[in-house]
């Protein structure tokens, strides 16, 4: 249908990103997002396709970002004319002007994103891959299709989103890639916890989470975004005793339920179950380290630090602070 509307209209139009990637990665589950790139008004080409389909469909338009979007058979389907964007320095939000499809795809956060298909009827199914990124999907490699400082710079969440991808994927971050991400770490700070979470939920969902926490640890970017479990890093060791790593054991707690449970909420009261050890560590000669009470102080730092990171504070905080607290019974049981 949508290759209908634009030859009719005498346009150009591309099914790119991450719906290209999931179905040349014959992922069960394509992506429910499917991204077009028209050569011209995507907002037009969106109500056309829309109203095609079935005229009762509701066309959602974002006329500053120039896109539009429908739902249809549980897909999110959204239209966006070709565009190149230019950003400030302190803002990620882009100067955004009508441009070409290379302006477009130059504008992707990674090759394996940046995969295009022809719409229109005459290169109907060709194949657009500007920046190899077949390649890089067969080698399972991120990398950004310019010059990584520049796209982190331009928009450093997509520092959060090449890790998120890694663990998702299995796949590895290149080397230049991930050295910019350390490099550029600190820009982060100009990115609304809202959309760090977003993300960062993402890796708690993936099957071995503790391989981006890894990775957030290692590029300085997990100090910045969750100080707390950042401070769990390390062992200290007083007279021949030591006591484990807290961060390595609740990346790791996170990993084994994560076996178990599709439960994101599960998942967090995993990972923060020890949160508290930072400020309950005790050495004394005769009985060696302890965390006296750390599991009634973690508990309550849980609303401080939902509240801090965007996450609900409803029942779902209530949820996570409980398992905190209790996480020790079950020895005593």
């Amino acid at each position: 249908i949508v290759s209908e509307v634009v030859t009719d209209e005498g346009m150009e139009a591309y099914v790119t990103g991450g719906w290209v990637r999931d179905c040349l990665l014959k992922r069960d589950h394509p992506g429910k997002d499917i991204d077009i790139v028209v050569i011209g008004s995507g907002v037009d080409i969106a109500e056309k396709v829309a109203h095609r389909i079935d005229p009762d469909i509701r066309v959602s338009v974002f006329k500053n970002f120039g896109t539009a979007m429908f739902r249809w058979n549980n897909y999110d389907v959204e239209f966006v004319g070709a565009r190149k964007e230019s950003y400030t320095r302190g803002s990620r939000k882009p100067v955004v002007e009508t441009g070409t499809l290379e302006d477009d795809q130059n504008r992707r956060d990674f090759t394996i994103n940046a995969l295009a298909i022809s719409l229109s009827k005459d290169s109907y199914g060709t194949f657009l891959d500007p920046f190899n990124g077949l390649n890089d999907l067969k080698n399972k490699i991120i990398r950004t299709p310019l010059d990584p400082d520049r796209t982190f710079s331009d928009d450093p969440l997509r520092m959060i989103r090449a890790i998120r991808f890694a663990s998702q994927l299995k796949f590895d971050i290149e080397k230049n890639t991930l050295k910019s991400i350390a490099e550029n770490a600190g820009r982060i700070s100009i990115v609304s916890p809202e959309r760090i979470i977003t993300e960062l939920n993402k890796i708690i969902m993936c099957d071995h989470p503790s391989s981006g926490f890894l990775q957030l640890e290692k590029t300085g970017l997990l100090k910045l975004i969750f100080p707390e479990l950042d401070s769990l890093k390390g062992v200290e060791r007083k007279d021949g005793k030591a006591h484990k790593d807290n961060f390595h054991h609740s990346i790791r707690v996170l990993d084994n339920i994560s076996k178990h449970t599709d439960n994101l909420w599960l998942r967090w009261a995993a990972l923060l179950h020890d949160i508290a050890k930072p400020a309950t560590k005790k050495y004394t000669p005769e009985t060696g380290w302890s965390f006296h009470g750390h599991e009634f102080i973690g508990s309550k730092m849980i609303p401080g630090i939902f509240r801090k990171m965007k996450l609900p504070l409803n029942d779902r905080m209530k949820y996570v602070q409980k398992l905190v607290d209790l996480h020790l019974r079950p020895i005593a049981l």
